[in-house]
């Protein structure tokens, strides 16, 4: 059936009287807290993933317009849901008459008859299946679905954000620094795709779930990143983004108590976010760890994290890389200071990690707890065999850490060439900045 392409999650003013500004904070708070029970029981309801956003947004602006004029309804959950089911409705019964009038007219033709007549539109009097105890299950599909392998992975943080975590093309455009169009375009494919894959909208059964858990938890992990360390742009961290990212896998680890790794990735969000608050000064720009006063980290936070890391530990089925780089972000959340960090035991982590999930991004932060842990040339040793390797060629992090090494070896000329040539290929303003600095003070 024929669909209108939306430019946006959160709900917008059309044409006509101004919108009542306390009407559009409440239809916005109601969509960003519960928008993925209301996609997902959707979904359930109608079986098409696409037409269960496409009508949950037809709800969204009218709710606009009526809570405008006649206040929010005593159950906005409730009050959306009826509206997008009855939206729905319209749409099956648009699409069963527009089938049966191809039938009627392909049927006269064959006769001879060159005219058709309008159908009798089918009565549909059969209610929304909204169960609370399935609310779960539904959330918990509709994560499945967005992340689902069939999808690049561009489309699925793309469709994550749209229709788990509520954000408009807009807000996602502007976390990742991309054109809206290429945000729309991205979801608008990855819908078709799932509908010419024929995905169902279903949580896997227990023996496919954990193939398709790496699936979702990879998409987090992208997204709890960029906000963390943003690739490109002004702003050294997209808090907003880390926090979006943050939220999902707290519902996550609620609706998979069981999976090690889904609290391990919550670990180790909590622990890295909380050293968020002194990773930057009040211009905005980059604060490094030795710098950092540990007293503006997130205490709260890091318990959390620390409890997360221990359900994990709890299962006895191993931590698994989130649960591993968690255990290396306790490390330093708990520790007094950069000198009095146990370092010989992130050097083992870091080991184990690359055993788990080798990547050449790992091999570069085991040199730099090996720097800390035994000093600078066992760890420049490290560096110059991955440079060799050529696995992290035309990233800024590999001359960045070998111009940090050279600096501690007292090696000026070299370090000052190599923090240069991270900031040419630096694309994030502020660590760019930096590294010209540091490389500005070897003269």
């Amino acid at each position: 059936m024929a669909r209108k392409h939306r430019a946006a999650v959160t709900p917008r003013a059309a044409d006509g009287p101004p919108i009542a500004e306390s009407a559009r904070r409440a239809v916005e708070a109601v969509w960003r807290i519960e928008s993925a029970r209301i996609v997902g029981a959707l979904a359930r309801y109608t079986g098409d993933f696409a037409l269960a956003e496409d009508v949950a947004q037809e709800a969204l602006a009218e709710a606009l317009v009526t809570w405008s004029r006649d206040g929010a309804p005593t159950s906005p959950v409730g009050w959306l849901l009826a509206t997008a089911r009855r939206r729905a409705i319209d749409a099956f019964r648009r699409a069963s008459a527009l089938d049966e009038r191809y039938a009627a007219l392909a049927g006269r033709l064959t006769d001879g008859e060159f005219s058709s007549g309008a159908a009798t539109e089918p009565e549909r009097t059969d209610d929304l299946p909204w169960d609370p105890d399935r609310v779960d299950d539904d959330v918990l599909a509709l994560m499945f679905t967005a992340c689902h392998p069939v999808l690049s992975p561009e489309a699925r943080v793309a469709l994550t954000l749209r229709v788990v975590g509520g954000l408009s093309s807009e807000e996602i455009a502007r976390a990742f620094l991309v054109p809206v169009p290429t945000v729309q375009a991205r979801i608008t494919r990855a819908k078709k795709t799932i509908a010419a894959a024929r995905v169902l909208f279903e949580t896997p059964p227990p023996e496919e779930r954990r193939e398709r858990l790496g699936a979702v938890l990879s998409v987090l992990y992208v997204i709890f990143t960029e906000g963390s360390t943003a690739t490109t742009g002004d702003d050294l961290l997209r808090p907003d983004l880390a926090r979006e990212a943050v939220r999902l896998a707290r519902m996550l680890a609620a609706l998979l108590p069981g999976e090690p790794q889904v609290h391990g990735l919550l670990a180790l969000f909590e622990l890295t976010a909380a050293r968020f608050p002194a990773r930057t000064g009040p211009d905005g720009e980059p604060v490094l760890l030795e710098e950092q006063d540990r007293r503006r980290w997130d205490r709260s936070a890091i318990r959390r994290g620390l409890a997360a890391l221990g359900r994990a530990t709890a299962t006895g089925r191993g931590l698994g890389p989130y649960g591993l780089q968690a255990a290396i972000a306790a490390c330093h959340a708990t520790a007094p200071s950069v000198q009095e960090t146990d370092w010989e035991r992130i050097v083992i982590l870091y080991e184990a990690l690359g055993r788990v999930a080798p990547s050449p991004v790992v091999d570069l932060n085991r040199a730099v707890a090996v720097a800390m842990a035994t000093g600078p040339q066992q760890a420049l040793d490290l560096v110059d065999d991955l440079a060799a390797s050529g696995r992290l060629s035309g990233s800024h992090l590999l001359p960045a850490v070998r111009g940090e090494l050279l600096i501690r070896l007292d090696r000026p000329t070299e370090a000052r060439a190599e923090l240069e040539l991270a900031a040419r290929l630096c694309r994030n303003t502020r660590e760019r900045c930096v590294l010209l600095r540091k490389a500005a003070a070897l003269g």
